[in-house]
């Protein structure tokens, strides 16, 4: 019995560092499944994807940390994407998917110039959601998960309700990178 399945991805690495080439970066690899950035709803046909060999609940070796930003930097500049434009699978579709997960370096990426991290600023609790959905995340997602998703990328041990700090972080990246109507940013 020969079963099919839209499941792939551009890219996996190892946890040694082992980067195989799954599918060639010019074809369609269907990594993302259902979900959005912007007011991209397709994201499988508007990215690249990368998959990662790690549990979601595991340090992420250096290895592949160190052969990540190598492929990284590569995609970006054939393909000139800015580092706005990194995003996981838990941003594209919050509640769906969590990963990378919480021990992800989303930080060490966005040093390495690879990924963005927001500053802080005010702003007040009210303004979360309009300002997370302004720096791309999906419109259809309730509070609570859209909260969730935003922290598991950029507030990964944070507890609670929201607060000040989620509001402020939002409103910086919305401030930086808005996208627009296609999903890009402006």
């Amino acid at each position: 019995m020969l079963l099919s399945h839209e499941v792939s991805a551009h890219y996996l690495i190892a946890p040694d560092g082992c980067v195989m080439s799954l599918v060639a970066e010019e074809h369609r690899a269907w990594h993302a499944g259902a979900g959005q950035w912007g007011e991209i709803d397709d994201v499988n046909s508007h990215s690249i994807g990368v998959e990662l060999s790690n549990d979601g609940f595991s340090p992420f070796s250096n290895g592949l940390m160190d052969a990540l930003e190598v492929l990284l930097q590569g995609i970006k500049t054939r393909w000139a994407i800015p580092a706005h434009r990194v995003i996981a699978h838990s941003d594209l579709a919050p509640g769906r998917k969590i990963d990378p997960g919480k021990r992800f370096d989303w930080q060490r990426l966005a040093r390495a110039g690879l990924a963005v991290w927001p500053m802080a600023r005010a702003a007040e609790p009210a303004q979360f959601a309009d300002h997370a959905r302004a720096f791309g995340y999906g419109a259809q997602v309730d509070a609570e998960t859209l909260l969730q998703a935003f922290r598991l990328r950029f507030r990964p041990w944070a507890e609670g309700p929201l607060d000040a700090t989620d509001a402020g972080l939002a409103a910086d990246l919305a401030a930086r990178f808005p996208v627009d109507r296609d999903g890009l940013t402006s």
